[in-house]
């Protein structure tokens, strides 16, 4: 399962969203039945650099009113919805972490002080 799919499965995007006859796209079928909706429209890798990438995302004014309900704070929708999308990450990267653990317990992560605000990990 890629790295979308994870998210994706964790968000509960779901692949195919039936429409009515209308055919509403998603965003408005989520709309008009006053659901929450979140999407990944793209995402975007830089070549020569893996590590860095983005993702386009699409929501409405329900899923933001969602997230203030559960206590995301900012001064745009475009900043709570870079916290949620941050924390639901971390989760991702905490369940592979989580789940790697559970094949191989004796690897473990150590991290030890060496002076002037570093740290040695190991």
């Amino acid at each position: 399962m890629g790295l979308i799919d994870s998210i994706k499965k964790v968000v509960g995007i779901k692949k195919e969203i039936k429409t009515t006859s209308k055919k509403l796209s998603a965003k408005a079928l989520a709309d008009k039945n006053k659901e929450p909706y979140i999407n990944i429209l793209s995402m975007d890798i830089d070549p020569e650099n893996l590590n860095e990438g983005s993702f386009d995302l699409d929501w409405n004014d329900i899923f933001i009113a969602r997230l203030m309900k559960a206590g995301y704070q900012g001064k745009t929708d475009q900043d709570l919805v870079d916290q949620w999308f941050q924390n639901i990450c971390r989760n991702v990267v905490m369940e592979t972490y989580q789940q790697k653990q559970a094949i191989n317990p004796g690897m473990r992560t150590t991290k030890r002080d060496i002076g002037n605000g570093k740290s040695e990990i190991s």
